[in-house]
């Protein structure tokens, strides 16, 4: 049997991979807008998608922090070497931790012509990693079925067959990571963005991490009421860690905070109705101001002459008759 038929992808029974990969949501937003947008150009469903992974790799710790995309030679397998050069370096100038550590595609699963890409990418990394997009039909199905994303990371290997060796993949597991700061980016991208004033954004911004808290504290008592039901493990360590978090939190049933928190509420609103009604005394000034001007000008008009007038535009012996 040739070996360019068999199977690039070792079983998972045979060998397993030691890495601990660490995806975070940028590179998926960005394959995700890379395939959608060759998608529309070509007008092919599955087009060929090439880019670079860049991050960090501690020891057997990998973290996918970023990516961009690679071009290719006419024959549509080489990889532009000078592209892939002047666009790494121009991101160490920018991002001087971020390192090359892999390359990305659309596929159902590696097959030979993306061992062949692989090894173009060897100069620049001793093992880079492949990141496959599947969007295919039945893999979303079971994805979601499963809640999980359409992605698979694999690590190159060697396997030894009838005494000779040949490159091939191990499926690599890996879990999404996210910051406070991306979670929020990514719930801002998400709705569709807007553009408004910094108050708007404030207020976007504090709405979204208090629906964030709102949907962590909805899956802790979701979580705590099937421990109960005896649906879900119990995990002493969560259950302690949750109980201190709730030792923590301030008594919001005590009488004197009750008392206290109407008193701030009120002053609030007594603020709020404060400042609505200077904006509108303010706007009745300018109104009458505009009266008087408008007033003193047909009086001119008519020979009567201008009359002196007081505050708030009202005649000067208004005060005194009044």
């Amino acid at each position: 049997m040739d070996t360019d038929e068999l199977p690039v992808v070792l079983p998972s029974t045979t060998n397993t991979s030691g890495l601990s990969i660490s995806l975070h949501p940028l590179p998926i937003l960005n394959i995700s807008e890379h395939l959608t947008r060759l998608r529309l150009q070509t007008r092919s469903r599955v087009p060929f998608v090439l880019g670079a992974l860049l991050g960090t790799q501690n020891g057997r710790d990998v973290e996918i922090v970023n990516t961009f995309e690679l071009a290719v030679e006419d024959d549509g397998v080489t990889v532009d070497q000078g592209f892939l050069v002047t666009r790494k370096e121009q991101y160490k100038q920018v991002f001087p931790s971020l390192e090359f550590i892999g390359w990305y595609t659309v596929a159902e699963r590696p097959t030979s012509r993306h061992i062949a890409l692989h090894e173009q990418f060897t100069p620049y990394s001793s093992t880079p990693l492949l990141l496959v997009l599947q969007p295919s039909t039945v893999f979303a199905a079971s994805a979601d079925a499963s809640g999980s994303l359409p992605l698979k990371a694999y690590e190159p290997t060697v396997e030894i067959r009838d005494r000779k060796t040949r490159s091939v993949f191990i499926e690599a597991p890996f879990s999404v990571e996210t910051g406070e700061a991306e979670r929020i980016a990514v719930d801002y991208a998400a709705k569709g963005g807007s553009a408004g004033t910094s108050l708007e954004a404030h207020l976007q911004t504090q709405r979204a991490a208090v629906k964030m808290l709102h949907d962590r504290i909805l899956l802790l008592v979701k979580y705590v009421s099937d421990v109960i039901a005896g649906s879900a493990t119990k995990d002493h360590a969560t259950l302690r860690a949750l109980s201190a978090l709730i030792a923590s939190l301030p008594a919001s049933e005590n009488k004197e905070f009750r008392e206290e928190f109407d008193t701030e509420y009120e002053d609030v609103q007594l603020t709020a109705y404060l400042a609505t009604l200077t904006k509108s005394a303010n706007l009745l000034n300018d109104l009458v101001d505009k009266h008087v001007v408008l007033t003193s000008s047909r009086d001119e008009r008519s020979g009567m002459g201008p009359r002196r007038r007081g505050m708030m535009g009202r005649p000067a012996d208004f005060d005194r008759f009044h």
